[in-house]
């Protein structure tokens, strides 16, 4: 093997580690199979420099988009008619309810931290796990699970038919009137409405310098340089990949009390290569979202930050340099319709 094409292969794995894998995937070749393109062109880009702006609208049906929003505020959807899909995910809060583990009717409590609504539609999988393709998917689970909205779909259906604007807005819109696949669809298109463009950063990626102070700037420089643009990146800044919560230390081994939900996309695929791998989250508008992760162990940005660098980057960081990483996440709240997000 010569020296240039060995540099090419070495370089290619360390490529591959910094996509985010979790894991190096060694695929061996003789030199002789490198294509003469790869051995003289450069790499392609590392991700760092494809976090783009979310869009400042979006085509949707209007009629859905009211109906979807007020099916979401609506408890009747559940099973004893007192929680609501803005129960765990309100939109005053990030699109969240700050708690640890989301609690259901009778105040159950979950077995994980809910996810933000905001920005949802970006995602490629919904759900930590990745167990649900689409929003329209997703919408089945916490209605049919006991600890959240503990509910059925005739339960449901019935309830909402009882209600005139409900069958007068059905019947407008679908041509079957009331039908679990329209509430889906509705709630769905309602979620996919739940855009948060324009935050400073976004200014900032379409050309506004000054968007950005120096401390934060400093920040999203330190963010890239690290690596943390190898899973938090593209449109969402996160929600377009799985990647696994320990790659470097063994986060579950350390923090101890493994539980069910702590296996993750594993309780989906039952692949042993999947135990510990989560949907990467989004990180727009991470200031307002605490606890963070799956387990909501981390209460402050100031804390996430630490331990996402050294269970998933192998680093230890300065406290200033935490401070201005932290400083360049706050910039990434956006707005809600129209209005700055608090």
């Amino acid at each position: 093997m010569t020296a240039r094409s060995t540099w090419v292969v070495v370089s290619s794995l360390i490529a591959i580690f910094l996509a985010g894998a979790g894991w190096v995937y060694f695929d061996w070749h003789d030199s002789s199979e490198i294509s003469a393109l790869a051995a003289t062109q450069e790499l392609p880009a590392t991700t760092a420099d494809t976090v783009t702006p979310l869009p400042l609208v979006l085509a949707l049906d209007s009629r859905k988009v009211a109906l979807g929003g007020r099916l979401f505020n609506d408890p009747r959807l559940s099973g004893d008619g007192s929680v609501s899909c803005a129960h765990c995910h309100n939109l005053d809060t990030g699109g969240v309810d700050r708690m640890p583990r989301s609690r259901g009717v009778g105040g159950k409590e979950g077995g994980i931290n809910a996810p933000t609504v905001f920005n949802s539609g970006f995602n490629f999988r919904q759900f930590w796990d990745g167990r649900a393709e689409t929003l329209e998917d997703q919408i089945d689970g916490p209605l049919h699970n006991p600890v959240e909205m503990a509910g059925t779909w005739p339960q449901a259906l019935a309830a909402i038919a009882q209600d005139q604007q409900y069958n007068s807005a059905f019947k407008a819109i679908y041509d079957d009137g009331i039908q679990p696949h329209n509430v889906k669809d509705a709630i769905a298109t309602f979620e996919r409405s739940l855009i948060t463009p324009n935050s400073r950063f976004d200014r900032f990626l379409r050309g506004d310098q000054t968007a950005l102070n120096e401390d934060e700037q400093a920040g999203y420089n330190l963010f890239k340089q690290i690596g943390c643009t190898s899973c938090h990146q593209g449109l969402n800044i996160g929600g377009n990949l799985y990647q696994k919560l320990g790659i470097m230390e063994d986060y579950f081994a350390l923090r101890g009390h493994i539980t069910e939900t702590d296996l993750g996309r594993f309780n989906v695929t039952k692949l042993e290569q999947d135990r510990y791998f989560f949907k990467v989250p989004t990180l727009r508008n991470v200031a307002l979202t605490p606890p963070y992760l799956h387990d909501g162990s981390a209460p402050t940005l100031e804390e996430v930050v630490q331990v996402m660098a050294r269970f998933q980057l192998g680093q230890k960081l300065k406290a200033a340099d935490v401070a201005n990483i932290v400083a360049f996440l706050r910039t990434l709240t956006g707005e809600y319709s129209g209005k700055p997000l608090e």
